[in-house]
């Protein structure tokens, strides 16, 4: 059976505080249903500054999730490393590992728009080294033994639930990303399906003479909806795909590679494109049954009413999920 997971990053351009704080609301009581009806992960994300209201916070959205639930995991895929304070995200995450029993997967990435850096008063061009230090940071920290950051001795306690450390990946499309994984003996996260980059990790691996490996999508990992009528799902939610799209596209260089990248710039085009996709529950059952790792459905994309995101969930959950059981 393939790996399950709900994607939930509240965008909605048209919000106000009250709506937003109902989509959130709604989120969770979607993790909570997810939850129970066997979905394997939530997927959450970080961005600061964006004017349709991306996630910024996704440690204080996952702690609500582990309220909400019992065994569903959250990852957090991924967070910007070089904008927190390594002390301080030590004892989140040794926080969030003990409440949830271990379900807490953290991928540490680097980001790639610099106003995000300008944002948080950090270096855009000191990042590699930021990443460096919050990483070697993190892996002292939960040993639960005094050790050294910038010049005075420090200690970090609790201990975290799981041994030897929380789940950390590091995440990226880049050789230094894949190095600095290595070096560290960490999994590597790659942002899209780049066999050729999870090669290089594992030479550098062998070259460090650490142990790891790679959490990578597959070649296709689209987004996915479920509706009754895909034509007119298309036609009536379309634009809020084709905004969270847009959005993201905006803030990537050509060198960036991501799983969920878009190059559409119309409703019609994003859906010829493939990275967006509405179903019916008998088509995702079809896609299910081939070479697919992992389903992410993404109920609340980009400001989709909470009323269809629901749909798509029960959807999913009652007329899919049950079907792929045996595979």
């Amino acid at each position: 059976m393939p790996v399950t997971v709900v994607r939930f990053n509240l965008v909605d351009p048209a919000a106000t505080p009250a709506s937003l704080s109902e989509r959130y609301q709604a989120a969770l009581e979607m993790a909570a249903y997810a939850d129970d009806r066997g979905i394997s992960t939530v997927q959450t994300e970080e961005h600061h500054g964006a004017e349709n209201n991306w996630l910024p916070s996704p440690f204080a959205f996952a702690g609500a999730v582990f309220g909400a639930t019992r065994r569903i995991a959250v990852t957090v895929s991924a967070i910007i490393g070089p904008l927190h304070d390594p002390l301080r995200l030590a004892e989140d995450i040794a926080v969030l590992d003990l409440l949830s029993g271990g379900r807490l997967v953290t991928v540490a990435g680097i980001g790639y728009r610099p106003e995000e850096y300008e944002q948080s008063g950090v270096e855009w061009k000191r990042r590699g080294k930021l990443q460096d230090e919050l990483l070697e940071t993190l892996l002292a920290a939960w040993t639960g033994e005094p050790f050294t950051f910038r010049g005075r001795t420090v200690r970090i306690t609790p201990r975290p639930f799981t041994q030897p450390h929380p789940m950390l990946l590091v995440g990226g499309s880049s050789k230094a990303a894949a190095r600095r994984a290595a070096r560290f003996g960490l999994p590597f996260f790659p942002s899209a399906h780049l066999p050729d980059l999870e090669a290089y990790y594992n030479e550098q691996l062998a070259e460090h003479g650490t142990e790891g490996w790679t959490m990578m999508p597959a070649a296709e990992t689209p987004l996915l909806h479920i509706a009754d009528d895909p034509d007119r799902a298309w036609a009536e939610h379309g634009k809020h795909f084709l905004h969270e799209a847009r959005t993201y596209a905006s803030w990537q260089n050509k060198d960036i590679r991501s799983a969920v990248k878009s190059a559409a710039t119309t409703v019609e085009e994003l859906r010829a494109e493939g990275v967006y996709r509405i179903l019916t529950p008998e088509e995702c059952v079809t896609y299910a049954k081939g070479d697919t790792g992992s389903l992410v459905l993404h109920p609340l994309s980009g400001g989709m009413p909470v009323d269809e995101g629901w749909r798509s969930l029960h959807h999913f959950c009652e007329n899919v999920l049950p079907r792929l059981k045996d595979k």
